[in-house]
């Protein structure tokens, strides 16, 4: 009788704080979100305001209330002291305590003995862990001359279509460079991720993880900006015909209304499973090669506890770019649309990314490819495609558990994008590697003497003739979709590259608290062979 009566208590008692922590995660996410909501200026002349991006009364973009020519002009004046101080300083070992290191040198408009005059307001320029941005851009073949001509010499173009994060995007002219701001905690994260990074390149350059080459912070009007400097992977060269930011998720990944009315939208992946049903169909040794740099580069990401990011992929039609111009009547414009600038980063094309020149015994021929990824869609069409990973600032911390949480009460927890990041690399993997990226034996690899990448495209009796059954991957090939390694890639470089095998690094608190001579030597899942002759040469330092 006692236990009939105390039974509808306790049952209360649950529901009332089940119903609590509801309403804690629902107050949670709408904080989270609150910054991040666009709002509508009350002022004439100011446009929407999304996170810290805006538009002041002159139409021009604001950052935290600084304005894009401002902001422009800081960052060239700081990157241009900052490189040119680090160069007179001799070339060292990268130690442990040089990626907390944090330099900062202040620019009154009157100028000083150590900086010039300028017209922009008085601001501090901070550089983090400079040592060792140095030895990425080393790493990379990035030398300190081209590095500022690229980002100082020349004016910053600001992007027209930045997104939806909040963020200020610029791009340099020669198409190598992008400069994004960051908030304070993705700042954070990326410097504790640091040594990780370190260690992760080392073994492996050839990867589509973001190329960091320098973080630096603005501080202005009481306010800090913070920047990172990173590789392009869409060049504004080469037309994209289609732009997706795919992330292996279901819930609500559909472009927007407004983001389709854009001359250049970016759709999501339910967008991309409607409109290239077929996937995009790569030869063989290009899938195999793709497919496990994604593998590698999820395992490193589920170590750092990194989720929520997405796999950004431009493509380009080329039969399509031929059409349109044969309807405008410019007819062997061709060659005056490809990059002319000389490249300065080594593995920074789509290409490279996944096998590098290695993949033929020579250098890849970009006048053929201009660095994309050569692909047929389902119409037979050839394209070009230009890939990375992006946003990987996010760290799996208690308020994106809570958002998870939220949703998941609304939704089916494994669909939604925010999840645990063991969930989330093995979803991502999969879809890209079997949804996305699909193999066809009818497409083989064509290598010339100078290295060069061609499809030999099979013949359909129509433009829009589907592909056969023996033309998409068979049951058999299922089990290579494991993220786990079950089944191993055979990529065209792994013969004589031991130093581009693939291994997974040590725990984001290792990575963080061991030194890094320590961990090298004693961490056999992160040894690092020696350099051979032929590495040298691809690597090459400056002195």
């Amino acid at each position: 009788m006692n236990n009939e009566s105390t039974t509808p208590q306790s049952f209360d008692l649950r529901i009332s704080v089940n119903y609590y922590l509801q309403y804690i995660i629902f107050l949670a996410w709408c904080m989270k979100t609150a910054t991040t909501m666009p709002s509508s200026s009350g002022q004439p002349g100011q446009g929407k305001k999304i996170g810290h991006r805006g538009v002041d009364a002159s139409g021009e973009t604001t950052y935290k209330k600084t304005t894009s020519s401002a902001l422009k002009g800081a960052i060239q004046l700081g990157i241009g002291y900052t490189v040119g101080n680090l160069s007179s300083k001799p070339e060292r070992d990268v130690l442990m305590q040089d990626f907390y290191v944090v330099e900062s040198i202040f620019f009154p408009s009157e100028g000083s003995n150590l900086t010039p005059a300028h017209h922009f307001p008085d601001f501090r320029f901070k550089t983090y862990a400079p040592v060792a941005f140095r030895y990425f851009r080393e790493l990379f073949g990035i030398r300190p001359d081209d590095y500022l001509y690229s980002l100082c010499n020349e004016p910053l173009i600001e992007l027209s279509n930045p997104g939806a994060s909040g963020s200020v995007f610029y791009v340099t002219k020669d198409d190598e460079f992008i400069i994004k701001t960051v908030m304070h905690k993705e700042a954070e994260f990326l410097q504790k991720l640091l040594p990780g990074y370190y260690m992760n390149l080392n073994q492996n350059p050839r990867t589509l993880l973001p190329k960091f080459f320098g973080l630096y912070c603005v501080q202005s009007g009481g306010k800090n900006i913070r920047v990172v400097v990173m590789n392009n992977v869409l060049p504004r060269v080469v037309r994209m015909h289609l732009k997706y930011d795919l992330k292996g998720s279901t819930y609500k990944r559909r472009a927007s209304k407004k983001e389709r009315e854009k001359a250049r939208p970016t759709f999501k992946d339910l967008d991309f499973m409607q409109d290239l049903q077929d996937g995009l169909m790569l030869d063989q040794d290009t899938y195999n090669a793709l497919v496990k740099t994604l593998q590698r580069d999820c395992l490193v990401l589920e170590s750092f506890k990194i989720m929520d990011y997405s796999l950004l992929l431009g493509v380009h039609n080329m039969d399509q770019a031929e059409r349109e111009r044969q309807m405008e009547g410019s007819q062997g414009g061709s060659d005056e649309k490809r990059p002319v600038a000389q490249q300065k980063a080594l593995y920074s094309t789509a290409m490279e990314s996944i096998q590098g020149g290695a993949a033929c015994g020579g250098s890849i021929d970009t006048d053929d490819t201009m660095g994309g990824i050569p692909a047929v869609n389902g119409k037979g069409e050839r394209l070009l495609l230009y890939i990375g990973i992006i946003d990987i600032l996010q760290s799996y911390r208690l308020i994106k558990k809570l958002e998870h949480t939220w949703k998941a009460l609304v939704h089916d927890g494994d669909t939604v994008s925010v999840h645990r990041p063991g969930f989330y690399a093995d979803r991502f993997f999969k879809f890209m590697s079997s949804t996305v990226f699909k193999k066809s034996s009818s497409l083989k690899s064509s290598p010339s003497k100078k290295g060069r990448v061609s499809l030999m495209v099979p013949k359909c009796a129509g433009p829009g003739a589907a592909w056969s059954a023996s033309q998409l991957p068979s049951e058999r090939d299922e089990n290579i979709y494991d993220l786990r390694g079950a089944r191993s890639f055979p990529t065209l470089e792994d013969e004589g590259r031991p130093d581009l095998l693939p291994c997974t690094p040590p725990s984001f608190e290792e990575a963080t608290t061991a030194s890094i001579a320590t961990t090298l030597s004693s961490t056999t899942s992160l040894s690092i062979p020696e350099r051979s002759p032929s590495d040298t040469a691809e690597h090459p330092r400056y002195r």
